[in-house]
């Protein structure tokens, strides 16, 4: 994440009281990009009074089609605001133009849409290929010319950090250089951190091997071979699979080479002096954490003119669990498309395996001046995550006697011996449930029926949430976290799973729910995706994107969300300006300068594409 000066709160509100002139907030929210005919349809109205209030639904012409009255929610925690709810699901004309009217009230004009037009899923892909590192942005495969830019970091080479850190910690280095080019960048610096890709990486395969496995035709065309606009369509791989290889490339590049002994901190080491002590190891199979710049660049700063020296940190525990992880994944994804390429990645996943299970408490400490530190002091997901992909993959027995040593076996975000928590890119032993519950593998079926029911158990949770908030979104929390947004969209990954799992149509109605805050059924009245709604977020935390830092530099592309309401780590100088002036659903301003509210990551995207791809595939 971003460190750079910001302005006054007060100029801050003037820039976006300006960019938002074309659209003001109205009282009546909804999801700004419409509903589905068969689909929920779900509005809020923010309004004091205690007792129902009547609507209407207004055609085109202004008729009056439908009506009905509020139900009172009361007192909402999380916005700040006495909500009213609106249910107009019985309605299932499709049409443009309709209109909500409260008293003095109205919405702006919504459509009712047969089915999802899969425009979003597209958008939120792309994110990812104008994410890439070390080849040009083509003009041909983005929306606007002005996002085409000349690549970076081409190529990108590193060696280890061998200079004093922030701490004055001075470390040793290593003998070799690797070319890890490629991949994405991966938020609106341009770092590239092994650890935030392989969630990624793994979320995007979920949504492919999802398709696979159950069987989804509509899923299967909308990730298949030209679907999407990129360099690679038409070479007989489907392009979700392309696009992840990209990423791929880079995590397998970051492998220790054989035989290498590097100076690293064992242990969870605090120092009262920031001094740690470093030990000699055996690194062979091991995966550095990130590679990034020396320091922070300025923003704006195109790729292609970053000009500082990036260097390769230490391998961590952490970082080489993702690296088995997503390796094993796609090892099966690609067996039959590239069997060298499936070769490689399992070799890698059993090498980086072995290797964490030699060293298995080198932690990431200590951000350094320049990226994002990713650290994480607790592995037992991330071991077992890995375990259960190189399990799906192999079958081998020796993987399996370590899922059913695992603390988390067939554990879900809420269930099980040792509940996952919520999915997080230092969460994540939910997904080696999910991937236990989905993939064909060897566990007893009594066993594979509990993961699914662990899982589904905590999707009812989720809907308890929903039930439970004012704004109707299957997410409570007494604070938002850092990316929240992407907190209520793994939540809606697990209601679809569930929905798939069930058949109940519930569960998706809570996907749409978690869909519909996102897209701008929320107290700020905000869709928080470039491009969607009538008031998109407009100026992301990014290198590149950011014409609200300098007109020479193009706004964002469609389909990036914000990482959206912090009210938890409010450390930038703008998100500290709101520091308990606001309800943790109102924690957030369009300005470029709020890293920790507007930046946008790569794991953010990714469960976007999941959950969109998810509500196209199973409309009714």
């Amino acid at each position: 994440m971003i460190r750079v000066a910001v302005l006054s709160f007060a100029s801050l509100m003037a820039l976006a009281g300006a960019s938002w002139a074309e659209e003001t907030p109205r009282p009546i929210r909804l999801n700004q990009t419409g509903f589905e005919a068969q689909g929920p349809k779900r509005a809020i109205l923010a309004d004091p009074s205690k007792t129902p209030l009547d609507w209407l639904l207004l055609d085109a012409g202004g008729a009056a089609i439908a009506k009905g009255k509020t139900v009172v929610f009361g007192d909402d925690e999380a916005s700040g605001e006495h909500v009213h709810q609106i249910d107009l699901s019985a309605f299932h004309k499709a049409g443009e133009g309709y209109r909500l009217k409260i008293g003095a009230a109205e919405s702006r004009p919504f459509a009712i849409k047969a089915k999802p037009d899969g425009r979003l899923t597209r958008a939120a892909m792309s994110f990812f290929y104008q994410q890439r590192a070390s080849v040009p942005i083509e003009a041909r495969y983005v929306e606007r010319p002005d996002l085409a830019r000349p690549a970076g970091h081409a190529p990108d080479k590193a060696t280890c950090f061998d200079q004093a850190d922030e701490r004055g910690q001075v470390w040793p280095g290593c003998d070799y250089t690797l070319d890890a080019s490629r991949g994405w960048y991966d938020a609106g610096d341009h770092g590239k951190y092994v650890v935030n890709g392989g969630i990624s990486v793994w979320t995007l395969l979920n949504a492919w091997e999802r398709a696979v496995v159950l069987n989804r035709a509509g899923a299967r065309a909308a990730f298949g071979d030209s679907a999407l606009a990129l360099p690679e369509a038409g070479n007989g791989v489907p392009d979700l699979l392309d696009e992840v290889r990209f990423e791929l490339d880079f995590l397998l590049a970051m492998q220790v080479p054989e035989g290498k002994t590097l100076q690293v901190p064992v242990g969870a080491q605090r120092p009262a002096d920031g001094r740690l002590v470093l030990t000699a190891i055996d690194a062979s199979g091991m995966a550095h954490q990130k590679l990034a710049d020396r320091h922070w660049t300025a923003l704006p700063t195109a790729p292609a003119d970053d000009k500082q020296v990036r260097y390769l940190h230490y391998p961590t525990t952490g970082a080489t669990l993702n690296l088995a992880a997503v390796a094993a994944q796609a090892a099966r994804l690609w067996k039959d498309i590239d069997p060298a390429f499936s070769a490689k990645c399992l070799d890698a996943a059993r090498r980086a395996f072995a290797a964490a299970r030699r060293h298995p408490n080198i932690y990431a400490i200590g951000p350094f001046t320049g990226s994002g530190g990713y650290g994480d002091g607790e592995l037992t997901d991330e071991f077992y995550w890995a375990t259960a992909e190189l399990y799906a993959t192999t079958g081998e027995a020796v993987y399996q006697a370590a899922l059913r040593a695992s603390p988390l076996f067939l554990a879900s975000p809420t269930e099980g011996a040792r509940p996952t928590g919520d999915i997080g890119w230092s969460s994540v032993g939910a997904l080696g449930t999910i991937t236990l519950a989905l993939v064909p593998n060897g566990l007893k079926p009594a066993e594979i029926a509990k993961a699914r029911a662990n899982l589904v158990a905590t999707a009812g949770k989720h809907l308890s949430d929903d039930l439970g908030q004012g704004y109707g979104l299957p997410y409570a929390a007494p604070g938002y976290p850092w990316g929240s947004n992407s907190s209520v969209l793994n939540r809606a990954l697990v209601l679809g799973l569930a929905h798939d799992f069930t058949g109940e149509i519930a569960y998706r109605h809570g996907a749409v729910d978690a869909m519909d805050y996102v897209m701008g059924r929320n107290p700020l009245d905000q869709s928080y995706v470039t491009g969607f709604g009538a008031r998109p977020m407009r100026h992301p935390h990014h290198r590149f994107w950011a014409k609200q830092a300098d007109p020479a530099y193009p706004a964002p592309p469609s389909g990036v969300v914000s990482g959206g309401p912090n009210s938890t780590n409010m450390s930038d100088p703008v998100a500290s300006e709101m520091k308990g002036k606001c309800r943790p659903q109102t924690c957030w301003v369009d300005d470029y300068r709020s890293f920790t509210q507007n930046e946008v990551a790569i794991n953010w995207n990714a469960p976007l594409v999941w959950v969109s791809a998810f509500i196209d595939d199973t409309a009714r």
